[in-house]
C-alpha cells in the first residue's frame, strides 16, 4: 500500500514512457543501495551519525560527475541555487541524519513503512514551489501512505 502511494506520488497522473523511463533504473539502483545500506547499519562497527553527512557529500559530488557526463548543461539562477541548498539542507539532509540516527535506535520495520512518505513530501514541495496545483493523485497517494504507515504502526 504504501509502495503503491509513493509511486503513485512520484508518476502522478502521467504515464511511464520511454523518455522518462531511464531515469527509473538509476532510482532502482539507489533504492538498491539505500535499503542495504539500512539493513547492513547494524551490523557494521559503528559509526558517529554526522558521517552522514561526509556520505551525502560524496554523493553530490557523483552527482555532478553523471550530471556533466549524461544530462544536456543547466544554466541555474540564484533562485535554483537557492533551492537546491534548501531541499539539500532541509528535507533531504536532515531526513539522511535522522533516517540513520532512527535505524541505529529505533525499529526498522516501522521506520521502513514511515519511509514511504519521503516522496509524497517531495512531491509537495515541488508541486508549491513550482505553482502546479494539486490532483487527485497525490489525494490517493496521501491516503495509500498514511493508511499503510497506520497499518504497519500497528502490526505486532
Amino acid at each position: 500500500m504504501g509502495f503503491a502511494g509513493a509511486a503513485i506520488a512520484i508518476l502522478g497522473s502521467q504515464r511511464l514512457s520511454g523518455e522518462l523511463s531511464w531515469g527509473f533504473l538509476p532510482a532502482l539502483g539507489a533504492a538498491f543501495i539505500w535499503s542495504t545500506y539500512s539493513l547492513a547499519t547494524r551490523r557494521v562497527p559503528p559509526f558517529p551519525t554526522s558521517a552522514v553527512g561526509l556520505f551525502c557529500l560524496v554523493s553530490g559530488l557523483l552527482s555532478l560527475v553523471c550530471h556533466a557526463l549524461f544530462e544536456p548543461s543547466a544554466t541555474l539562477s540564484s533562485r535554483d541555487w537557492g533551492l537546491i541548498l534548501l531541499i539539500g539542507l532541509g528535507p533531504l539532509g536532515v531526513a539522511f541524519f535522522l533516517w540513520d540516527k532512527a535505524l541505529k535506535l529505533g525499529d526498522a520495520r516501522q521506520i521502513g513503512i514511515l519511509a514511504y512518505i519521503t516522496p509524497l513530501a517531495s512531491t509537495v514541495l515541488l508541486i508549491l514551489t513550482s505553482g502546479r496545483g494539486f490532483d487527485g493523485s497525490i489525494v490517493l497517494a496521501t491516503v495509500l501512505i498514511i493508511g499503510a504507515a497506520t497499518l504497519g504502526m500497528r502490526a505486532k
